[in-house]
């Protein structure tokens, strides 16, 4: 506490006034508040101020001192408040006197995990791309919660409003969803839906340079995903390979494009009967469109995508390809698999999450054909499945061959073209391991029988474990080439994501437009959640989007209810302290730990 002195002039004349004022901290750092106003006195010679400002405020405070000081009376009985009111600063001014007993806590909602999706959404300005294109702010206001929904815990748009009620996004985005119906989230998918390849390139050309992201790699492949219902107002909802193990449903089939850091690029809703060879051009085209990149990039597909057609597709478009040899194409390379020299071990190093991890051993060999490089790969883990696979296949083979030899020799079926239908089917139900057997029908003898073809059953063992990699770029090793290739098992890991915690399927939409946009929806979804997990491998921290879900669940926003002694009630909206869990998440991601600013209100107190 000291004594301050201030000049004013006012035409030629100059006042002097001495004010009483005290240093406090505030949240914008060190103020000084005046205690009051000493006017135009003298009141001791300068050095003498710090002492007598003590002295000075005992006096005004009430305390008297054992001997009287006259100057020090003097100048508390002409000192006067000042004209302006002094503004509150310190724990004071908060101070009220609650009925602590009645203190309660309202409209607790879950705010970590949405506070995490929004600052994302905010990092990687989508509103700002949903603006440029043509979106509403009502638009992308619901597009952001619908997005932020997928992410957290996915539901269907009738059932979509109650969750962002039962959260604290209403705080968050401070908009009001009381009336929030799903009609008007139905409506949000078929603005949406236009604007899809336009809002992905947009995300695309952002996450490239926020994340430094290399674009010289494109990892592409497809899966399935299917749907309740007949929906037969979508053409696309067909019937084919399932993926999903649902044969009996209908499906649409999605391809997916990402880079080599598992960001998206480019994906596209195809046929749920396209064949994955059938869907490469139209992806190229798209991938384009989305990167605006024309050649000089090198695409990983899988063995679906490795025939002729679909590599002259992608060399056509002045891009290198690495593919996984269809089985049959081992075969040329027999007794280069056979030869146990020219092989080098691929060293893998367990992942960090899990350092106990016993990696399979992997060996691969470099052989010339032509204008491709073949990588022929040898794992051992990889040599248990398919003896595994092959044996279950042929147990069931032979018992399914037994039980149709014994119905034909009890006379159930006689009819040899029936009989012959039988045979086809189990070839059909069976190819893995069929061709290793002749099974035929004598009508002489009205009996079936089963002969093991030796020779192509042991060139198949010998095969056990193997498989083949093609690629057009001669400038890298053969383990360079693997590890490229073994990059492709981001994009099922993203299915996987899709699929399960961001709930793609099974699809309740019917109408095509819808059931587009929802895909895309998911897709914007796993944007964040990349975008989310690549920050934390960027800290050397390995975890996923569920752990920290989980882990930020417990980070509320709720109303603190202070009844107060003088009848108002205090109503403070605000976040609950967080926990150090959701500190270290929090700083990790960039982000700030504060999900909302306090709100204040007051009210009578309700009488009880």
């Amino acid at each position: 506490m000291f004594i301050k002195r201030t000049t004013r002039r006012v035409g030629d004349k100059e006042y002097v006034n001495h004010l009483l004022v005290e240093s406090v901290a505030t949240p914008d750092g060190p103020r000084h508040r005046t205690i009051c106003s000493l006017g135009s006195l003298a009141p001791a010679p300068q050095e003498d101020w710090q002492s007598l400002a003590h002295k000075l405020a005992d006096a005004l405070g009430g305390q008297t001192t054992f001997v009287p000081d006259a100057t020090v009376a003097a100048l508390a009985a002409a000192a006067r408040p000042t004209r302006r009111r002094a503004r509150p600063v310190g724990p004071a001014a908060d101070a009220i006197s609650i009925h602590a007993d009645r203190v309660e806590l309202e409209d607790v909602r879950e705010a970590g995990p949405v506070h995490v999706g929004h600052q994302l959404w905010h990092v990687l300005t989508l509103d700002t791309i949903l603006a440029q294109a043509g979106l509403s702010a009502r638009a992308r206001r619901l597009t952001e919660v619908m997005t932020l929904n997928r992410l957290v815990r996915p539901a269907a748009e009738y059932a979509m409003p109650d969750w962002i009620r039962r959260t604290a996004l209403a705080d968050i985005l401070a908009t009001d969803f009381r009336t929030l119906s799903d009609e008007a989230l139905y409506r949000n998918l078929d603005r949406l839906h236009p604007q899809r390849a336009r809002i992905e390139q947009a995300l695309a050309t952002r996450e490239r340079s926020l994340f430094n992201l290399d674009d010289t790699l494109y990892l592409y492949d497809l899966t399935s995903t299917y749907f309740e219902g007949r929906c037969p107002r979508n053409p696309q909802a067909q019937r084919g390979y399932s993926r999903d193990h649902r044969p009996d449903c209908k499906q649409v089939v999605v391809g997916l494009v990402l880079d080599r850091d598992g960001f998206p690029k480019a994906h596209e809703v195809f046929e749920g009967n396209r064949q994955d060879r059938a869907t490469v051009a139209e992806m190229l085209t798209a991938l384009e469109a989305r990167t605006e990149r024309r050649g000089g990039a090198t695409v990983v597909v899988d063995r679906g995508m490795a025939f002729a057609d679909n590599l002259a597709q992608i060399r056509a478009r002045q891009h290198h390809y690495i593919v996984a040899g269809r089985p049959p194409e081992r075969h040329e390379h027999v007794d280069a698999f056979a030869d146990d020299t020219g092989w080098t071990e691929i060293l893998r190093t367990p992942s960090p999450r899990n350092p106990w991890q016993k990696k399979t051993r992997v060996f691969v060999k470099q052989v010339v054909r032509g204008e491709e490089m073949h990588i022929l790969c040898r794992s051992d883990g990889r040599l248990e499945k398919d003896r595994a696979i092959r044996d279950k296949h042929e147990r069931r083979f032979l018992a399914d061959v037994g039980k149709l030899q014994a119905r034909v020799a009890r006379g159930r079926l006689r009819a040899p073209a029936k009989i012959q239908e039988a045979l086809g089917r189990l070839k059909e139900r069976y190819p893995r391991v069929a061709r290793y057997y002749t099974v035929t029908y004598d009508p002489a003898t009205a009996a079936v029988t089963c002969t093991t073809q030796d020779e192509l059953k042991t060139r198949a063992e010998r095969l056990d474990g193997t498989y083949l990699l093609r690629t057009d770029r001669h400038d890298l090793t053969d383990e360079e080439i693997w590890r490229l290739y073994i990059l492709l098992t981001r994009v099922e890991a993203a299915f996987r994501a899709m699929k399960s915690p961001l709930m793609e399927r099974p699809i309740f939409h019917h109408l095509e437009r819808r059931v587009q946009t929802h895909i895309f929806l998911c897709v914007l979804a796993y944007h964040l959640l990349v975008a989310i997990e690549k920050r934390f491998l960027d800290q050397g921290v390995h975890t996923s989007w569920a752990t920290l879900r989980e882990q930020l669940s417990t980070h509320q926003v709720m109303t603190v209810v202070l009844p107060t002694t003088n009848g108002q009630t205090l109503r403070i909206r605000k976040n609950s302290a967080p926990e150090d869990t959701h500190r270290e998440i929090y700083r990790v991601l960039q982000i700030p730990s504060e999900i909302m600013k306090p709100v204040k209100t007051w009210t009578p107190t309700e009488s009880r």
